[in-house]
């Protein structure tokens, strides 16, 4: 993806060395704008090392502003108070409102970072209300001691990439998994034995957190039910928390009748305790407690919606290929899956908490996907989802 990156008069402008790596360390393409006032906060040599191409910071006889106006997205981070009024209005006194004009003129994606005081957000949000009606991306800001601060690079990446996709959808290109509902639930639930202690299981939700970055950047509508987890969900998804049994099973019995798509990665426990002690058992004596089998989930979706598409997750331990597939089989007669992702958790690099994986995709085939990042497995599972739906 090639992306031009319009950095303004904003402090903020320290952060898009990090940000511009980051984009590249991802596979695009980066090529620096500067404002005169941002080059008062940092040199044009920072964007220059941090893109690797040279930084336009005026406007030449080579029409830099035409050259780099049909780019796969134009991204103004961070974005003042004076950038976004301009463009509002369409007034181009430098190379970078120019660009913006000569961009919007060809219907390249715009997509803007705000970053500065509170009140000068809310003095010019008349004008981002007025951007955002003309199909501008806004990525919120954070807001902390009095500022409307540069988000996390991560949100801005992936708001990027899903601007982008949803571009493409919008002109035409097959993108299937825009506009659609997807639910995805990731983390181990725990249930309660007294008020200090659980039980629970292993599961980091690092699949899961992959699996719905890759929905997001593919411009689906997305819903991410978690249990408790390991990692950090970006501020761009809509989470849910759903850290126990029972109110997985409420939030996922209230959410899939609007869902086009659910994929089941939560470790969602198997027992819960009989009974469950009002005060804190003592740990002077010793303890026996006693379980009993809750009723699986992934075993009610289709009677909720038959329409949905059901992924399922089967992780198993130090068992054979065929016993794998085998269970991912019997998973699909009885919940009615459309797809059941197994994996062996006893396999080195695919422990619990493991940055990769290595699965076997089960459907009406059955496909292996070897060792990779669990970023790779989620490109991989989206792509059969697609491939089915």
């Amino acid at each position: 993806m090639d992306i031009v990156l319009c950095v303004t008069g904003s402090i903020a402008a320290t952060e898009t060395i990090k940000l511009a790596r980051e984009l590249k360390r991802q596979g695009h393409v980066v090529k620096a704008f500067m404002s005169e006032e941002a080059c008062k906060i940092i040199h044009p040599n920072s964007l220059e090392f941090a893109t690797g191409q040279s930084v336009v910071i005026d406007l030449t006889g080579q029409i830099e502003h035409v050259r780099y106006s049909q780019v796969d997205l134009i991204l103004v981070a961070p974005a003042t108070a004076n950038s976004i009024s301009k463009f509002a209005y369409r007034i181009a006194d430098n190379p970078i409102s120019t660009l913006l004009i000569t961009a919007y003129g060809h219907d390249t994606p715009i997509v803007f970072v705000p970053s500065m005081h509170d009140s000068m957000y809310d003095a010019v949000s008349e004008n981002v209300e007025k951007l955002k009606a003309d199909g501008i991306t806004f990525v919120n800001p954070r807001m902390d001691e009095g500022k409307a601060k540069f988000p996390a690079i991560e949100d801005i990446v992936l708001e990027s990439v899903r601007a982008v996709n949803l571009d493409k959808a919008r002109k035409g290109e097959e993108n299937k998994l825009a506009g659609k509902n997807v639910l995805i639930s990731l983390g181990g639930t725990y249930e309660e034995i007294d008020p200090i202690r659980i039980i629970s299981n292993k599961s980091s939700g690092r699949m899961g957190l992959e699996l719905a970055k890759e929905a997001f950047k593919r411009g689906a509508e997305l819903t991410v039910l978690a249990a408790k987890h390991d990692v950090h969900l970006p501020k761009a998804f809509n989470v849910i928390e759903a850290e126990s049994n029972s109110l997985m099973r409420e939030k996922i019995d209230m959410l899939t009748s609007s869902s086009d798509i659910f994929i089941a990665t939560a470790a969602i426990s198997d027992f819960a305790p009989i009974a469950r002690e009002k005060s804190k058992i003592s740990s002077s004596f010793d303890l026996s407690l006693d379980f009993k089998p809750v009723g699986k989930i992934i075993q009610n979706i289709k009677k909720i919606n038959p329409d949905i598409f059901l992924v399922g997750f089967k992780a198993e331990y130090d068992i054979s290929r065929d016993e794998m597939i085998s269970l991912a089989k019997t998973q699909m007669r009885d919940a009615g899956t459309d797809l059941v992702v197994a994996n062996d958790v006893g396999r080195k690099g695919c422990e619990f908490g493991s940055s990769t994986n290595e699965v076997i995709l089960v459907s009406d085939e059955v496909k292996d996907i070897p060792l990779n990042t669990k970023a790779e497995i989620a490109k991989a599972v989206f792509d059969e989802i697609e491939n089915k739906i």
